[in-house]
């Protein structure tokens, strides 16, 4: 037996000199990611906690799709897309793989944001993605000239003329077609009533042109107005209102009564996936409340885990408590999947704004 034993070290040493097999086989999690979602503090943490290997590549959301189509879902453990461009990419390349929640610590998640995911994620009855973290548009209100503003119909309000700017882009039509009492994403799957609400949606916008200061298209030239006092009023990303806020406290974001828009970049495991353990494991990880806040005191972004902005610091916490009430954050409306056409419908919408007197 003991030469058995003694035989059987000496075969896998000569064999580790030739690098046939390895005594400690190095264990790894391959993640095609957005740059700054995978912070080398915790990284690092990960790696001590589990022994296993990240090893990260930067990506975009075409980037992405691009890849896992290359290899029909090979070649990473897990992705990190945005929520409304995996179900019609899923039904279409299969290059993803159903999330089994009975791995996922989902005590951990905000339940509304693990519900809308679910639901924008579905395919045959399966859903395909985990949340992780978000951002959204509202308005971006100076108090001392409109403490009233409470909802993107006040981009239409006579009260603020010359002094409101907004972009001339889709999430300004869905904004106020929340606000004016209806649901645009209710709509998407009926092409006549879209193009009825967006029709109304728009001769609103036509109506209060005069109110508007500007169709804002640089961001850095929006806060710049808001600064000078020549905007009041605005609808445009959260972190814009925050930053504001530092400089001038009577400039802050404000998530609008009828709801901010909210995007959600998720977890997604492709359907060739490797290390669907680790992949697991590392969704679990960064979404412990204590591991999430320190991604939100480095990125700036909220995260699906609840209870993590408790553990932010002062001033990042201040902000999301500021403005993001549980009862705000529930009236999120995240965007789902965009049907073609309606891009195209709403680029007519936008047009004849843009062209009216």
């Amino acid at each position: 037996m003991r030469k058995n034993v003694l035989f059987t070290t000496i075969l896998i040493g000569a064999l580790m000199m030739f690098g046939t097999v390895s005594a400690y086989a190095e264990e790894t999690l391959s993640l095609l990611s957005w740059k700054g979602y995978a912070p080398k503090n915790l990284v690092e943490k990960f790696q001590k906690e589990t022994g296993i290997t990240v090893k990260v590549t930067f990506s975009n959301n075409e980037e992405m799709i691009a890849k896992l189509r290359a290899t029909r879902g090979a070649g990473f453990d897990l992705a990190q897309p945005s929520q409304d461009r995996i179900s019609s990419v899923q039904a279409k390349f299969k290059i993803y793989q159903p999330i089994d929640f009975s791995k996922i610590k989902t005590d951990q998640i905000i339940p509304s944001m693990l519900e809308a995911v679910k639901k924008n994620t579905l395919v045959d009855g399966k859903s395909y993605a985990v949340p992780f973290c978000w951002g959204t548009s509202g308005l971006i209100v100076n108090r001392k000239f409109a403490a009233d503003a409470k909802d993107y119909t006040d981009l239409l309000n006579e009260k603020y003329k010359g002094r409101v700017s907004y972009r001339l882009k889709r999430p300004t039509l869905i904004a106020l077609a929340f606000a004016q009492g209806d649901d645009p994403f209710a709509k998407y799957s009926d092409n006549a009533a879209y193009t009825a609400l967006m029709e109304k949606v728009g001769k609103s916008m036509m109506d209060a042109k005069g109110v508007v200061k500007n169709y804002w298209t640089n961001g850095d030239a929006l806060l710049q107005a808001m600064r000078s006092g020549e905007v009041h009023l605005a609808m445009a990303w959260d972190g814009g209102g925050w930053k504001l806020h530092v400089e001038n406290a009577d400039i802050d974001f404000l998530a609008p009564k009828s709801g901010a828009l909210g995007w959600i970049d998720t977890f997604a495991i492709p359907a060739k996936a490797k290390n669907t353990a680790a992949a697991y494991k590392w969704i679990n990880f960064i979404l412990k409340p204590e591991n999430a806040a320190v991604f939100t005191n480095q990125e700036k972004y909220g995260t699906a885990s609840d209870g993590a902005i408790k553990l932010t610091n002062k001033d990042v916490r201040a902000n999301f408590e500021r403005t993001f009430p549980q009862a705000a954050i529930d009236n999120i409306k995240w965007y789902p999947p965009v049907p073609a056409k309606l891009e195209q419908i709403e680029g007519m919408i936008l047009d004849k704004v843009k062209a009216a007197k």
